[in-house]
This record gives structure tokens, C-alpha cells and sequence, in this order.
């Protein structure tokens, strides 16, 4: 509550400088479509999307003195209740926050040990894991720097690792979707109030590419070691990839193509699409991207124990900022972000790592269950990108495993047909 304002805060802005106006001016002129936009959209921007803006400011401002300073819906009415039933929502398991909260540390265990071991390998050996892990986040040899000529070169990084992965996605897929993928800035004038990173879909039209946002209010936040794997999990094999099989797909309804589905199906994909690209050699000679990747998932085995912590064992704000800071070594602006961002929405910040858990499960037992070695492509082939089990829930997802080395004979369970974003 103490920084919404100032990320809304219109005072001072000329109309002409919004991005709503900028953006539509540029557009309309790129089209060659006749009028005075730029005048047009500014005099809306003024006389109501400002004034708008003042009164949720307003609104805001009033309500900030009664804000409570425990993040957790345990304190609701029925929070208990409504905590598990978000996080069945959002993971689709039957887990239960305790459950998860056990899972969570204990995956946060098992990857601070295999850390541990690359560290050391690499001289860092004073020092928890996750001071370590902050040792090498501040070295200036992995740091961009702090400017609009290092954003620039950090984004351009970024999109030069995805078009190198491109070239080894056929040995993990047989579907190859042509759609374009670029890496770009969150746009200043939201970084305070904007996640670390989102993605857009590609236009059905083809005219926009996917993108991927990143949060570059503070370069410090983005070491070097960290970039391939966001690449992976953002652009490709990850959401970008994923999202792009399905909008090119034959077999699915528009609602599907267009991203309506589940947290754990997508989220999970992007941490198995960084397993995919450690499995594909993406780090073969780079120990420190290894580190990176490790530290990625061990972030997300974080999440879900701050998630639970916070929803059903009462931990506090800085509690749950502590320790995601203690554990995986982050700048502590950047786990601010983060766990404001699960105070206000329970359960979801699970989805990551067990969605994940599931597809690499679903995948051991779809191997076993083949009686004979099955390469990539075939793991799974109906549902490795969502194609046709497009953005189901986990059961959904697990009947359509295939029963063979040929990715044939899938099981089908009648129904399980919903599919909506969370």
C-alpha cells in the first residue's frame, strides 16, 4: 500500500508524453491512417484517464491508514478455507498447503545442496549458499550496467540466446511453429508497480511477434548468470514456444489458442522448459548459467514455501521477504516485489514448481510406461507444448500421455473440458 500511489501518480505528465498517446500516434502514423490521433488521444488522456487515475490515487490514499500489516487471507472470514481452495485452483492437485508448504522446503533443500556443490567448484566457499549466491550477483563481471546503454545490450543478449536455442529445438520437438519471439523493456513509466517480467502472445494476424517484458528499473537485479534461463522459461522452449504451437494448432478451439488456461499447465512448462534446455546442453561449459538455472527453480520451490507461509501459517511481510532473500540470494527490492505480489494473490505463486513437479513426473511415467527408450519428441507428444491437452488441468494433461515409443495410443478420459485463465 505504501508504494501504490507513486506508480499511478499522473501529476506533472504533459498528456502528449502518455504512452497511450505515443503508442497510438506511432501506430496510426506506421498505418498511414489520416487524422490527428496524437491531439485527440491526448485530450482523453487529459479530461479523463488522468482524473481517473487521481481518484483510484485518492481512493488509495484513504484506505492506506487501515491497511493491515499481515499478508496473509488467514485473516479473512473462511481464510483457511479459501487459501486451500485457491491453491487447488491454481496447482489443480488435491495438495494440501501444509503439503505444500513441506514440499516446498524440501525441494529448497535438495537444490541448495546441488548449488552448494557449483559454488564451491567455483571458489565460493564462505558463507550460506544464498550469501554466496548474492557474492556472485554483485560481481561487476556479471553485471549490465545501470543505463539505457546497458538495457540495450542486456536486451539484445537476451534476444540473441533465444534465437540460439531456436536452433536446437528440433531435437527436442517435432512441431516447430514459425511465430517470432522478442525480448523487451517493461515500460519505464510502470516499473514500480510492474512485476519482474510478463509476456503477450503473438497477434493471430502475425503482425506483433510474442514478447517477453522484463523489469529493468534496476540492472543489479538481472546478473548475467541469471539471463539464459529466464530466455528459456520466457521465449523459448518456454511460454513463448508453448503459447505459439497453440495458436498455430488445428485441433483446438480459438478460446484455447488464445491462452485461456491453467497456471500449473503453463507455469510448470516454463520450469520444464528450463530442465529441457539444461537436458539439451545449454549450459555446457558455462557453470555459472548452471548455477542460474539451479537458482531458478530453487526460487520457485521458495515461492511456494513464502505462498503457504504467508496464506496458511501466518508468516509475516518481512518474514516471507527474509527469506526468500536468505534462500535464493536475490536483491531485496526484487523479493519485495515478489512477495507483495502473493499477498494479493493466493496460491498462485505455487503453480510454478508443482505444476512443474507434475510434467516431469508425467514425463518418468510415460517413459516407464513405453517399455522401450523414447526420444525427446516423443515426451510427451500430444501434450509436450499443449497442442492438444492445450492449457488443461493435471489430470487432463495425463490422459493424453502416449502409451509407446511412437507417441501413439493416447489415454482419453471423456470430459475435463474446462479451460479458463486463473
Amino acid at each position: 500500500m505504501r508504494r501504490s500511489p507513486s506508480s499511478s501518480d499522473s501529476a506533472g505528465r504533459a498528456p502528449e508524453a502518455a504512452g497511450l498517446v505515443t503508442s497510438l500516434t506511432r501506430r496510426t502514423g506506421e498505418a498511414k491512417i489520416a487524422g490527428d490521433w496524437g491531439r485527440r488521444a491526448a485530450a482523453i488522456v487529459q479530461a479523463k484517464v488522468y482524473p481517473a487515475l487521481d481518484r483510484q490515487i485518492a481512493a488509495v490514499t484513504e484506505l492506506r491508514p487501515h491497511a493491515k500489516p499481515d499478508p496473509g487471507v488467514w485473516k479473512l472470514p473462511d481464510g483457511q478455507a479459501f487459501y486451500a481452495g485457491a491453491l487447488a485452483f491454481q496447482t489443480t492437485t488435491t495438495l494440501t498447503p501444509d503439503e505444500a508448504h513441506a514440499l516446498g522446503l524440501r525441494q529448497v533443500a535438495e537444490l541448495e545442496a546441488q548449488i552448494d556443490a557449483l559454488l564451491r567448484a567455483q571458489g565460493l566457499t564462505a558463507g550460506t549458499v544464498g550469501e554466496r549466491v548474492t557474492q556472485l550477483s554483485k560481481r561487476p563481471d556479471q553485471l549490465y550496467p545501470n543505463t539505457d546503454a546497458g538495457r540495450a545490450d542486456l536486451l539484445k543478449a537476451l534476444n540473441e540466446q533465444t534465437e540460439a536455442i531456436r536452433a536446437k529445438m528440433p531435437l527436442a520437438f517435432r512441431t516447430l511453429p514459425k511465430t517470432p519471439v522478442e525480448i523487451v523493456r517493461v515500460p519505464p513509466e510502470i516499473e514500480d508497480g510492474a512485476p519482474n517480467g510478463y509476456a503477450t502472445l503473438p497477434t493471430l494476424d502475425g503482425s506483433r511477434p510474442g514478447r517477453f517484458y522484463i523489469n529493468l528499473k534496476d540492472t543489479a537485479e538481472w546478473p548475467k548468470f541469471t539471463l539464459p534461463t529466464l530466455t528459456y522459461h520466457e521465449a523459448l522452449p518456454g511460454h513463448q514456444w508453448e503459447g505459439a504451437i497453440s495458436l498455430e494448432s488445428k485441433d483446438i478451439p480459438r478460446v484455447r489458442q488464445l491462452g485461456m488456461g491453467f497456471a500449473a499447465h503453463g507455469e510448470g512448462w516454463g520450469l520444464y522448459a528450463e530442465q529441457l534446455a539444461d537436458e539439451l546442453g545449454a549450459y555446457e561449459g558455462d557453470p555459472l548459467g548452471k548455477i542460474g538455472f539451479l537458482q531458478s527453480l530453487q526460487f520457485r520451490a521458495v515461492r511456494v514455501v513464502v505462498d503457504t507461509g504467508m496464506h496458511a501459517r501466518r508468516w509475516s511481510r518481512d518474514q516471507a521477504i527474509d527469506y526468500m532473500v536468505e534462500k535464493t540470494g536475490f536483491v531485496r527490492s526484487r523479493a519485495q516485489r515478489e512477495v507483495e505480489r502473493y499477498a494479493i494473490w493466493p496460491g498462485q505463486a505455487c503453480s510454478y514448481k508443482i505444476g512443474h513437479t507434475e510434467w516431469v513426473r508425467i514425463r518418468e511415467e510415460a517413459k516407464a510406461r513405453a517399455g522401450s527408450p523414447l526420444r525427446p519428441q516423443d515426451l510427451p507428444r500430444r501434450a509436450q507444448a499443449g497442442a492438444d491437452a492445450a492449457r488443461g488441468p493435471r489430470e487432463h494433461r495425463e490422459d493424453h500421455l502416449p502409451l509407446s515409443g511412437e507417441g501413439g495410443g493416447a489415454r482419453r478420459r471423456p470430459g475435463c473440458c474446462c479451460y479458463q485463465r486463473p
